[in-house]
């Protein structure tokens, strides 16, 4: 007699058999199947409330975000200060935070609490993932500056300019670092930034005053 085959070519009793043995098991270990099939419930229920609380938390931070950037607008800097610190507390981590504390700082500097914004900028740039890291240090260099620190400027900058993903923000951010670098008193590391811009950014907007940095520093010496 012919054996039954199935669509894959394998015998089609062997998953009967497979099925029998399960059977078989689970009626000899009931107490142990109980407890695996509980623990897979408990396992199914925590991964299912993890996911719902994950999306009601982001949806949280996302209205706090949205009410602060709605009270920085309007100039109501108290307010947009207490939500956005919130965000930043109690989602530590995720983008929401990140997307707050780049609101926080800006908010402080509008406040004129420059050393408040340098501190928020400080403790988020470092673990800042890479969508927000360049924004976060080019603000802080923005802020040593108002804080008339050239060098720390110049620093927070050229880590801008590492973190940049594009071309055009790298080479602003070191034109930033250049020009924080001149008025520190450090002309070689000024022209190592615009020569940076000339000969490997060219085709950006930046270009153009770099290469007229280049001469005015090197009085028409160029890319020597």
């Amino acid at each position: 007699m012919a054996t039954t085959v199935t669509t894959a070519g394998r015998p089609a009793s062997g998953d009967s058999k497979a099925l029998t043995w399960l059977n078989s098991w689970i009626r000899s270990h009931k107490q142990l199947a109980a407890y695996f099939a509980v623990a897979l419930l408990v396992a199914l229920a925590l991964f299912a409330w993890n996911l719902l609380s994950a999306k009601t938390a982001e949806r949280s931070a996302s209205r706090q975000i949205a009410q602060g950037r709605l009270a920085l607008d309007s100039k109501n800097y108290p307010l947009a200060a207490s939500v956005l610190s919130q965000v930043v507390e109690n989602f530590s981590g995720t983008h929401a935070a990140q997307e707050a504390g780049i609101l926080l700082a800006q908010t402080r500097l509008a406040q004129g609490q420059t050393q408040q914004a340098i501190d928020v900028l400080q403790r988020s740039a470092p673990k800042a993932d890479k969508y927000f890291r360049a924004q976060m240090y080019g603000l802080l260099g923005a802020a040593y500056e108002n804080a008339l620190r050239p060098k720390d400027a110049a620093t927070a900058y050229e880590s801008a300019a590492a973190a940049a993903l594009y071309p055009f923000l790298r080479a602003q951010f070191l034109s930033d670092a250049g020009r924080s670098r001149l008025a520190a008193g450090d002309t070689a590391k000024a022209l190592a930034a615009y020569r940076t811009i000339a000969e490997k950014l060219d085709s950006t907007n930046a270009a153009g005053e770099a290469k007229v940095r280049i001469g005015e520093l090197t009085k028409g010496g160029g890319h020597r």
